[in-house]
């Protein structure tokens, strides 16, 4: 049984929470379907259907996501003690979906083309340039037929992560796919950023186990000192690089600093005047 006992500041200060998690922090990585055939290959009919797939760019234009939940399923039991009421636990029950919300670019509108193009595989729609023959999706013969499940699942990882990246989360999703667009309203009214969410099933998630820096796309080895005592603190670009954004904002392997302009937010990141992390 706990009983009081008296408290030093320095007790409180080292068990209080007094390091929160943010919720701006964090990276998803999305794995297309695997090739199995020459006709059955989702990057292939990418560029037929006229998307320039680039990963690292759909990656960082992500910018909501869901970490998952998950409950248990339990029998009632009243019958074997008298008047008590027993819940046993018979199944494991995974949210249905995950909600992905990305920034669509004014160039090509890549988020909102990969995905249709991702269901309109899954669904097999019959397009002249792989198919060979008339029945194209705007042809009177126009036809669909699903593909085999193991065709069209891809993989999606969730990383959460902090500031100083010492602690991370990251969740595997198994087996995922999209399985919904939200519609997008436009409008003459004043501008706003153009999002497009979407809806990605999948059959259940891992919660990999503490400490795995190497499931972090760009964190495949811990901090240096240096990158240490650099994020701790007024972190300068010129001299130091953010080791999550290497991978992203590179060119050769070379950091390209000069993408990095004044007042730019990444997946939670502001490059500030003094190009400081925000």
């Amino acid at each position: 049984m706990p009983t009081p006992t008296p408290k030093t500041l320095s007790d409180i200060k080292a068990n209080l929470l007094l390091k929160p998690a943010l919720t701006s922090h964090f990276l998803i990585e999305i794995g297309y379907p695997p090739k199995k055939t020459k006709k059955n290959d989702f990057l292939t009919y990418l560029l037929n259907n006229g998307v320039e797939y680039q990963a690292d760019k759909l990656h960082l234009a992500c910018s909501e996501a869901t970490l998952p939940g998950s409950s248990l399923a339990t029998h009632e039991i009243n019958n074997d003690f008298h008047g008590v009421t027993e819940r046993h636990v018979y199944r494991r029950l995974y949210d249905d979906r995950i909600d992905l919300t990305f920034y669509v670019d004014a160039e090509n509108y890549m988020p909102i083309r990969f995905f249709e193009t991702w269901i309109k595989y899954i669904v097999n729609e019959s397009i002249a340039e792989i198919d060979g023959g008339p029945a194209g999706s705007t042809n009177g013969r126009y036809f669909y037929r699903m593909r085999y499940p193991n065709d069209y699942k891809g993989s999606l990882k969730v990383v959460k992560f902090e500031r100083d990246y010492a602690s991370q989360m990251v969740y595997e999703f198994i087996n995922a796919f999209p399985i919904s667009i939200s519609s997008i309203p436009v409008s003459y009214d004043s501008s706003s950023l153009l999002k497009c969410t979407v809806s990605m099933t999948y059959i259940r998630y891992v919660l990999h186990p503490a400490g795995k820096k190497k499931d972090i796309p760009g964190l495949s080895t811990p901090l240096s000192a240096q990158d240490q005592s650099a994020l701790n603190s007024d972190y300068n670009w010129a001299s130091n690089y953010n080791p999550v954004f290497q991978q992203q904002f590179s060119v050769g392997g070379v950091p390209d600093i000069a993408s990095l302009s004044s007042g730019n937010t990444v997946s939670g990141f502001t490059v500030g005047a003094n190009s400081n992390i925000g």
